[in-house]
């Protein structure tokens, strides 16, 4: 089975062409970050996507660099000569299917996790930043514990 499920930002705005045969293809790619071991050791993984037809075209309409998505797709991996005549191999991810979730009308911004995550409010002041999230109250429910 060939499936592969990623969240990333975009790295930049999607490109829209058209094959010979006037079939529309999009590319972009995204930013996922993967963090190994120590929690605070991460590494970001840049992959090119492939969407095509009518999924292409509403990448392209609709995301923009720094949008949060996520991607469902299989791997193909494909061979071609440089320039210099020597044979390299490289990886895309083709979209089945592609889903944006950075709300619509948020503008990009910079977010702890070292990429943009598309979530601002316009404003510096973290209480109306995190308005539009749900909010956690604490509360105290040892009481009913049985054990």
């Amino acid at each position: 089975m060939n499936r592969i499920f990623l969240i990333g930002n975009l790295t930049r705005d999607p490109e829209l062409t058209e094959t010979a045969s006037g079939i529309k293809i999009c590319r972009f790619s995204i930013a996922v970050n993967r963090s190994y071991g120590n929690t605070e050791d991460k590494k970001t993984d840049f992959f090119n996507i492939v969407a095509w037809r009518g999924l292409g075209e509403n990448v392209a309409k609709y995301a923009k660099k720094g949008n949060k998505v996520c991607v469902v797709g299989s791997v193909e991996l494909r061979t071609y000569d440089d320039k210099d005549g020597v044979r390299r191999t490289a990886m895309d991810v083709v979209a089945s299917d592609v889903e944006f979730l950075t709300p619509k009308g948020y503008s990009s911004a910079s977010s702890d996790d070292g990429y943009s995550s598309g979530y601002s409010s316009g404003s510096s002041s973290s209480s109306s930043r995190d308005s539009g999230r749900p909010q956690l109250q604490p509360f105290d429910d040892d009481s009913d514990i049985p054990f």
